[in-house]
């Protein structure tokens, strides 16, 4: 070996000994697949304020309800500030069926591409096994007109759609009758209160599961002045069980939420360290 080889060699030992820590350091920063479900955060003031509780918790995505009461230009502006993107929004089923294309039009404004059915009305659930399938056919068909638009429909549950109706829930009934393009987001405390076990349900739904609302009940008796739910990880949910199922089914985001906090701001917090400390290397994207 010549001097200058040897050379060339020590100084190319150097440059990537010198080049380790900043690449071990990009990526360590690369974000965790964790977001906000902006629901959580509604009685905060502002909206400028939840984003920046948001952001000052660590995260870089939300999960938004409807048009937030704001323009899509504001509610773009107010993202970018604060270097957020919207991966989601929750989508009222009346305002899919009447308006359509201004829904598609206002998340494509801010950058969203998956529209999430969040909730039916008292009027809107169906009360046997056909009117289940018949709801996702529905809802099939809508999933075909805004894939069209290179958008993505999703379905978030909560207890009612659990009730079993000849040997399937409500839930699997509809999905069957919407086809593979219709996505779930698994609201997993809501899934609990059901009685039901969100990993089996994790496993049932696996390969289709856009995003799981992680959220926790407090124990029996107990947070009766937050409607009986919990921040993340200090409640009665098997997060050790809960979340390899979450993984194997192939879910995407962590959307943290609770329905009715005292401190939203600490219950984001409490949600972004315990994702950040227990979700599995590799989860999500």
């Amino acid at each position: 070996m010549t001097i200058a080889i040897a050379r060339s060699l020590a100084a190319a030992a150097l440059l990537f000994l010198t080049a380790a820590p900043a690449f071990a350091q990009q990526a360590q920063s690369q974000p965790r697949p964790i977001a906000v479900q902006m629901y959580t955060l509604r009685n905060v003031a502002s909206l400028e304020q939840q984003l920046k509780i948001v952001h000052d918790a660590g995260i870089r995505a939300v999960e938004t309800v409807g048009t937030q009461d704001v323009s899509a230009k504001t509610l773009k502006r107010l993202l970018d500030k604060y270097s957020i993107k919207a991966i989601s929004t929750h989508a009222q089923l009346a305002n899919l069926r009447s308006d359509l294309d201004g829904v598609v039009a206002f998340n494509q404004a801010i950058g969203n591409t998956v529209l999430v059915v969040p909730y039916l009305k008292q009027e809107e659930r169906p009360t046997d096994a056909a009117g289940w399938t018949a709801l996702g056919k529905e809802l099939g068909a809508i999933s075909n007109k805004v894939r069209a638009k290179g958008m993505t429909l999703a379905y978030h549950n909560h207890d009612f759609e659990l009730a079993d109706f000849g040997g399937k829930t409500g839930l699997e009934l509809m999905f069957e009758g919407a086809g593979p393009q219709l996505r779930a987001e698994l609201d997993l405390a809501w899934i609990a209160r059901a009685g039901r076990d969100p990993a089996t349900l994790l496993d049932t739904f696996r390969g289709r599961v856009f995003a799981v609302h992680a959220k926790d009940n407090a124990p029996p008796g107990q947070g009766k002045d937050e409607d009986g739910f919990a921040a993340l990880g200090q409640g009665v949910l098997d997060w050790n069980k809960i979340l390899p199922a979450a993984a194997r089914a192939g879910v995407r985001w962590y959307i943290i939420e609770h329905d009715h906090p005292l401190d939203p701001a600490a219950v984001v917090q409490a949600g972004a360290a315990y994702l950040n400390q227990h979700l599995p290397a590799g989860a999500g994207r």
